[in-house]
């Protein structure tokens, strides 16, 4: 490999035009990409395999469960290895395709060719099949049944129910197929994003319903998992791609490198946090050395502090010009091993019960993580926060980023409106209160509260993130450079033409969402049964935020929808859904049956008031849901006004500067059918035509 530099403090320029696919490259052997393979598979899957026979049955027998036998649990140890590493290079690869090719112009927007996309076909796959066997695997391993059970009449139903393990991995079976799928047939850059999203979902699932679900805080363990299962699986995947492409004698281009190096240096700060937090949370107050969890978060985190220092290494080197071709492929082989163990240490500590699995609790910290022993006063919803680490991190990068936006539109000279900026930070404002205050902390156990909160995220909060114009801000502060990678200009832009967008911001669909949630939620089963989990109950308002936003996107959103409404269509549109919104409360007010009555008579709580909560519930429904409809309804009225006003405007110095002659033409029109009239002659009487 050339060992000149390849990256100074700022990227260098790009040439005017590169490939959609990879150039060719000259023949390399390909022993060291097969032995990295190996070494990386095994550093996966080793530490759990070896973590399951030293226990034995030991762990079993520690939550009640019979032992299955060493032949389960090893095969499910190895799989959840296998899985967890296929899930991380598949999400590398989607994310590599996504934002890191270095493609330029009119075919930017094309995947294909690649190696990334070789990658990701190959990674999907295995992440398919090793999904598809965990959720055999996990129907014995989770309920302490032989595989010599496994065909006992009806056992194959009755295991699949016992646990939320397989479904789980249902989940992500299907993520990885529905992956594998768009890796072998599309052909688009938009032809991935739901993929992505559907990655997400399937890494998520394992995770979610596993051991940060038990335990005293596991609403903050809840949270931290969420962010380190799709944090890492981003920089971690991004990682293992790299290097495949470094082994295969591929260079990384110095903007992607650089634009690499600044999401990992975002990322890994976000990791480490995380990490330590769930430490805390599964030690549970324990020493981090007087159980095996502990020395498994120890080389774990060892792992974790050698890839940010590789990282660390790599972005000095880069500033100071000294990072060639050579030491970029050994960073990345450093990086890769490391993440490998990172990996292995990650399934191990599946295979043994944390100390949060013992540590007393109550049956509010079962269902919440924490207690509530004070009424919901005025006082106490306004006094006793509890961080909602969820929406707290993703407010701070939302408003993060928005700042940043701004800055950039004013250095460039343009103005943007302080208004704007004012409703998008009071938006999250309003995010964080409802979630992180007394009312996100009382809304699970106490219905009337969980109102406040679904009205609040909802309603007020989406009202002002509209207005926030997010989009129209990021189109301003970005620039489309076809002599350079596309970049976030042509992101947005591709996605905004994407025919899946338009179908969501169909007003059908939009108000089917927005307004039937209530009814499909509250009144089956679905509300009762989300609210026993932490992270149902988080889904549950991310829902709430993304329905109201899509709706209002819709009626007075700044940035212009992909399928725009006339005024008079979003006057009728919100029209529409009031009366919705007022049947909803009336009948939780008046109906007899009491929502989610069984998820809430298991606190116990003495202050709590069962129909008392679903009648003021009700009232916040009715209340809550006409009044920011009403102010809708004025605030569309005011800019529906200052259109005709600016648009007669507009028509005005059209005709002053004489650059719109329509009424002119429109006049000479007359003016020649008048003078056609005159010039026809007279039609003829009857005694004309007579004689």
């Amino acid at each position: 490999m050339d060992d000149r530099p390849v990256v100074t403090v700022a990227p260098p320029p790009a040439p005017d035009v590169a490939p959609v696919s990879d150039p060719p490259v000259k023949h390399l052997s390909r022993w060291p990409l097969i032995l990295l393979t190996v070494l990386v598979v095994m550093l996966s899957v080793a530490p759990a395999v070896a973590t399951t026979i030293l226990a034995g049955e030991a762990p079993y027998d520690r939550i009640f469960v019979s032992f299955p036998g060493l032949d389960v649990g090893i095969s499910t140890a190895a799989g959840q290895g296998i899985a967890d590493l296929s899930s991380t290079v598949t999400v590398g690869a989607v994310l590599w395709i996504l934002f890191f090719r270095n493609v330029r112009g009119r075919d930017a927007s094309r995947v294909g060719g690649s190696i990334e996309l070789t990658v990701l076909q190959v990674a999907s796959a295995a992440w398919a099949t090793s999904a598809g066997a965990m959720v055999v695997l996990e129907m014995l391993d989770s309920s302490g049944i032989p595989f010599s059970r496994l065909g006992e009449p009806g056992a194959m139903s009755f295991l699949y129910d016992a646990s939320a393990f397989p479904r789980a991995w249902t989940v992500a079976f299907v993520a990885a197929l529905v992956t594998f799928g768009a890796s072998m047939f599309t052909d688009r850059w938009t032809g991935l994003l739901i993929p992505l999203w559907a990655s997400a979902f399937g890494i998520l699932a394992p995770v979610v319903v596993g051991q940060i679900l038990v335990g005293p805080n596991h609403d903050f363990g809840s949270d931290a998992g969420i962010y380190q299962a799709l944090l890492t699986s981003a920089a971690f995947g991004l990682v293992l791609v790299g290097a495949v492409r470094t082994l295969t004698g591929r260079l990384i281009d110095p903007i992607i490198l650089w634009r690499l190096g600044k999401t990992l240096v975002v990322l890994l700060p976000v990791i480490v946090a995380s990490d330590l937090l769930l430490a805390w949370f599964k030690l549970a107050g324990s020493g981090l050395l007087e159980s095996v969890t502990g020395w498994q978060i120890l080389v774990r985190g060892i792992c974790l502090l050698g890839v940010v220092a590789v990282i660390a290494t790599g972005c000095v080197w880069g500033r100071r010009g000294r990072l060639t071709a050579r030491r970029i492929s050994g960073l990345l082989v450093l990086a890769t091993v490391l993440i490998g163990g990172w990996l292995g240490g990650t399934a191990a500590m599946t295979r043994i019960p944390p100390p949060q699995y013992f540590a007393p609790t109550s049956i509010s910290q079962v269902f919440l993580g924490f207690e509530v022993p004070d009424p919901p006063t005025v006082l106490v919803l306004f006094t006793q926060w509890r961080p909602n680490i969820l929406f707290l991190v993703v407010a701070i990068a939302a408003v993060t980023v928005y700042l940043w936006a701004v800055r950039r539109v004013r250095l460039r000279g343009d103005a943007w409106p302080t208004g704007r900026t004012a409703a998008w930070v009071a938006g999250w404002a309003v995010v964080v209160f409802v979630t992180s205050s007394g009312f996100g902390k009382y809304s699970a156990p106490d219905f009337g509260v969980h109102m406040i909160v679904h009205m609040s995220l909802n309603m007020a909060a989406p009202i002002l993130l509209v207005l926030g114009g997010v989009i129209t801000l990021l189109l301003r502060a970005t620039r489309s450079d076809p002599t350079r990678p596309a970049g976030a200009h042509d992101w947005i832009t591709w996605v905004l033409h994407w025919p899946v967008l338009r179908f969501v911001f169909n007003p059908l669909i939009v108000f089917i969402l927005f307004v039937g949630s209530y009814y499909g939620l509250y009144f089956t089963g679905i509300f009762g049964e989300f609210m026993r989990f932490h992270w149902a109950h988080q889904l549950m308002n991310v829902h709430f935020l993304i329905a109201g936003y899509l709706f209002y996107a819709l009626v007075i959103g700044v940035d212009r929808p992909p399928r725009p409404l006339p005024h008079i269509g979003k006057l009728g549109f919100v029209l529409a859904a009031m009366p919705f919104h007022a049947f909803f409360g009336v009948i939780l007010m008046t109906g007899n049956m009491l929502i989610a009555e069984d998820f809430y008579r298991n606190f116990a709580l003495p202050w709590s008031d069962l129909p008392a909560a679903q009648y003021f519930a009700g009232g916040v429904a009715w209340a809550g849901g006409e009044i920011p409809l009403l102010l809708v309804i004025i605030a569309l009225g005011i800019q529906w006004s200052r259109q005709d006003a600016k648009d007669a405007r507009r028509k005005d110095r059209h005709l002053d500067t004489g650059r719109d002659d329509e009424f002119d033409q429109y006049n000479r029109m007359l003016e020649q059918l008048a003078a056609r009239g005159a010039a026809r002659p007279a039609p003829r009487t009857v005694e004309e035509n007579e004689t």
